[in-house]
């Protein structure tokens, strides 16, 4: 899927090769001294193999441990770098599939930070599987685009257990300061904020959204919102991918008006700056 804004291709590939080893034990039976001491010998060389082998397994299970990053690791490695994460699926953008391989495109986040999991290998089945709280260990490489720090070209698998959904965390009064970028990606609300004109340089002061960026769409792309707040403007987006036109959030943002006051939930994207995928909209006066 190209992007929206910028079409860019992303030539980096990842292979992952997953690896196990098992052993087994067999018992034979005899009549002969002979027979029995050939039994003891087999069995102790199954038993030599079975402890060598869950060794190897305990050692193989290790060192998956240690090569999965924490957040602090993931965002001090190099861009264009192999990455390995775990993370739990906040909310699912798209999916679709390029000359027979599935992608998905995925939000996901702990309890320390948030990533974004562009164009992830996915089957259709498994994408279905994808539902928000599941965690998932993810294998590919860290990129940058327009400021967006991603993970992509990924191969996941899921892991069973516990799962989380991240609470939303108010970032309002971080808005135009430098500490905002520390929470990319990550689920955040805006509380308090005032509708402004959509396109104010047209000198249309009463048009509260525009389909695309430049008012070029129609029905069913993305939305593009301006709202303020002590002064300073600030656009947000509904990515038509994450809530098409058949959304909640969709069909509010259609009904603002310049001038209410609204409360805001999304993802904290970025896209030359603060560019905020927004999954919610109250008006509140």
């Amino acid at each position: 899927m190209k992007r929206k804004v910028l079409s860019m291709m992303l030539a980096v590939s990842m292979v992952a090769a997953l690896s196990g080893c098992a052993g087994g034990s067999g018992s034979t039976s005899g009549s002969n001294t002979s027979d029995a001491s050939s039994v003891s010998a087999s069995s102790a060389s199954d038993t030599t193999a079975d402890s060598a082998s869950a060794s190897v397994s305990a050692e193989s299970e290790a060192a998956d441990s240690a090569d999965v990053m924490t957040y602090d690791e993931y965002m001090t490695a190099d861009l264009d770098t192999e990455v390995t994460i775990q993370a739990y699926v906040q909310a699912k953008q798209s999916w679709w599939e390029d000359e027979g391989q599935g992608k998905a495109t995925v939000y996901a986040q702990d309890k320390n930070g948030a990533y974004f999991l562009y164009d992830m290998a996915c089957a259709e089945e498994d994408y279905d599987l994808l539902t928000q709280g599941t965690k998932i260990q993810v294998t590919g490489y860290k990129s940058e685009w327009s400021g967006e720090v991603e993970i992509i070209d990924g191969s996941f698998e899921i892991i069973e257990g516990d799962e989380y959904i991240a609470p939303p965390l108010d970032v309002t009064n971080m808005l135009g300061t430098d500490d905002l970028i520390n929470y990319q990606n990550q689920f955040v609300e805006f509380k308090g904020l005032t509708v402004e004109p959509a396109n104010p340089d047209s000198g249309d002061t009463t048009t509260a959204f525009l389909y695309n960026y430049d008012g070029s769409g129609s029905e069913g792309d993305d939305l593009y919102f301006n709202a303020s707040y002590n002064g300073q403007t600030y656009t947000f987006v509904i990515e038509s991918y994450l809530c098409d036109s058949s959304t909640e959030v969709y069909s509010a943002v259609k009904n603002l008006q310049v001038g209410q006051t609204i409360d805001m939930e999304g993802f904290l994207y970025w896209y030359e700056g603060v560019n905020p995928h927004i999954t919610s909209v109250t008006v509140v006066e």
